[in-house]
């Protein structure tokens, strides 16, 4: 089933309904088991700090974020982009931290957010796109269907809450 949802580009993190509801996502996404950086329970100090990062980047002007939002406005999801600024990569990006919540999973809002994030980078001038997921997560065989190419793996690239390293899967996609 896919549901009714709107994309906006969001360039700055002043509003604070929306920051409560990317902190919110954020703490969904880890308590969830995704591998975005932090481990399960999410202490709020990180939430913070990870979506004052975002922020920062944001006023620089190399980075953008996507929020997927329902049709009663209410946060789904969203996805990020860094902009390589070095003059032999203004060709490319990574797409970084696919988030959706967990009650909005299935729903098609990912596959919605990483078409967005295609078409903006298009918009940009960008023609390849990078991303790493964790080996064996849902975002593996999610990526490969959507169009995304395997690049290779890193091993032990990452310490999960488990306290094992794990590897991580590189993907491309050429726009």
């Amino acid at each position: 089933m896919t549901m009714t949802l709107s994309i906006a580009d969001i360039s700055t993190l002043d509003d604070g309904r929306l920051r409560a509801d990317l902190e919110a996502l954020l703490e969904d996404a880890v308590n969830s088991g995704a591998s975005v950086g932090y481990h399960a329970p999410l202490a709020p100090h990180w939430k913070r700090a990870f979506w004052d990062g975002v922020a920062g980047l944001l006023s620089g002007g190399a980075h953008r974020l996507l929020i997927a939002c329902g049709p009663d406005g209410d946060l789904l999801g969203s996805v990020q982009l860094a902009l390589c600024t070095k003059p032999n990569g203004a060709h490319r990006a990574e797409v970084q931290k696919l988030l959706v919540f967990t009650r909005h999973r299935r729903n098609g809002v990912a596959r919605r957010l990483m078409a967005a994030v295609e078409d903006t980078a298009r918009g940009l001038g960008r023609s390849l796109l990078v991303l790493d997921t964790l080996k064996g997560d849902s975002g593996e065989p999610f990526y490969e269907a959507t169009g995304w190419r395997r690049a290779g793996l890193i091993p032990g690239y990452t310490v999960e809450a488990d306290g094992a390293f794990h590897d991580t899967v590189l993907f491309y996609k050429t726009l």
